[in-house]
């Protein structure tokens, strides 16, 4: 059941939603405006491509001092330039209300709040006061961290300063883990999530900051658009190899042309088969990543086994397994899982950690499957 507030919600953004207009939505252009004429030459390379807005980070968030943070109002000057050329509309990140203002004054069509910025409340309802009585569209990606609260959060802020439309980005959540593949770890379910709250916002995937790597951006697209996304937000560059920000990430406008081309749209509609499709591909995203959090899991349980083979420590510990159980089974009671499931799905869990740590330490031994009754 959804609360009042979530009904209201999900019925405000409902009209007149520029982001909810076509589907897919492609939003795509470079990661910083670098100059009038490096967006000039991807506005003419592109203008053929089904494209509904452009990009152009204006300001850089950058994590350090010293590396490029873009030209700020001279990058709104090249904008405002082009857009008496061209009518496509342009979106850019603001950060605090100073931007807001200064995006206000060059026209510009529509602008997000990039993932450092929706994880501060306090920084969202400045940008939301600046924003008040504008009806400019706004686009919202996740906070750093994955917390669902932090982006419904700033989605409300931003509806209940007046703004109809407004769509998620969904690019992804840092992570100390730097063995994975991706830049930003995708965390599909807390999209999902998202969108289960909120059935009428409008959700865009964010592929060039979730891989961080080009040659990766066809697949999470794909995936994104087989989660039945709303549409992507990729960067795209006339030359990235020179681009003085995320080069690694940014494809060029043949490259984005290809893909755009090659990505499946699936419709939807009310017949059963297809609803059942719809539910197994979510199935299949969150057992992916339950996949890949178990393997995560045996490679700290590696850890443990040099550890006590280091301190001559049994691998069995009965007072561990104890806590394991009463912990794991609290957390499932919380999600309504039964204790007879978490039971048997940590004895499965627990002998396979069992195996691991002999065979890390080659020690096989034929009674190892009755340690956990000794």
């Amino acid at each position: 059941m959804y609360c009042a507030k979530e009904m209201k919600f999900r019925m405000y953004i409902c009209c007149m939603n520029t982001f909810a207009t076509a589907k897919p939505y492609y939003i795509a252009g470079p990661c910083s405006a670098e100059s009038l004429l490096q967006l000039t030459d991807f506005i003419d390379q592109t203008k053929n491509m089904p494209l509904k807005m452009i990009r152009a980070g204006v300001w850089k968030p950058r994590s350090k001092p010293g590396n490029f943070e873009g030209h700020g109002e001279q990058a709104l000057k090249w904008i405002l330039e082009l857009k008496k050329r061209v009518s496509i509309p342009f979106c850019i990140e603001v950060a605090n209300k100073d931007q807001v203002e200064l995006a206000l004054k060059y026209n510009i069509d529509a602008v997000w709040l990039g993932a450092r910025t929706t994880v501060n409340p306090f920084v969202v309802q400045e940008i939301c006061d600046a924003l008040r009585g504008t009806k400019i569209p706004v686009l919202v990606k996740n906070p750093i961290n994955p917390d669902i609260e932090l982006w419904c959060g700033a989605i409300e802020r931003i509806q209940q300063c007046g703004t109809e439309s407004i769509a998620a980005v969904h690019r992804g959540f840092s992570s100390y883990d730097k063995s994975s593949k991706y830049r930003n770890n995708p965390i599909w379910a807390i999209p999902i999530e998202l969108k289960r709250r909120y059935p009428s916002l409008p959700i865009l995937c964010d592929p060039s900051h979730i891989t961080g790597n080009k040659s990766l951006i066809a697949s999470v697209a794909q995936r994104a658009l087989d989660l039945d996304f709303d549409g992507l937000m990729i960067e795209s560059h006339p030359n990235p190899e020179l681009a003085m920000s995320d080069a690694a990430q940014q494809i060029t406008p043949s490259e984005l042309e290809i893909l755009l081309k090659e990505l499946k749209i699936r419709s939807c509609n009310t017949d059963a088969i297809t609803e059942l499709e719809n539910v197994r591909q979510v199935l299949d995203s969150l057992d992916a990543e339950i996949v890949a959090l178990l393997g995560k899991r045996m490679s700290l349980v590696k850890e443990l086994a040099t550890i006590k083979s280091k301190n001559n420590m049994p691998i069995f510990q009965q007072e561990r397994w104890r806590e394991i159980i009463i912990s794991r089974t609290e957390w499932g009671q919380h999600i309504s899982l039964t204790d007879e499931f978490i039971l048997k799905l940590f004895e499965i869990i627990h002998d396979e950690s069992i195996k691991t740590q002999f065979r890390s330490l080659g020690q096989y031994f034929v009674h190892e499957c009755k340690l956990r009754d000794s």
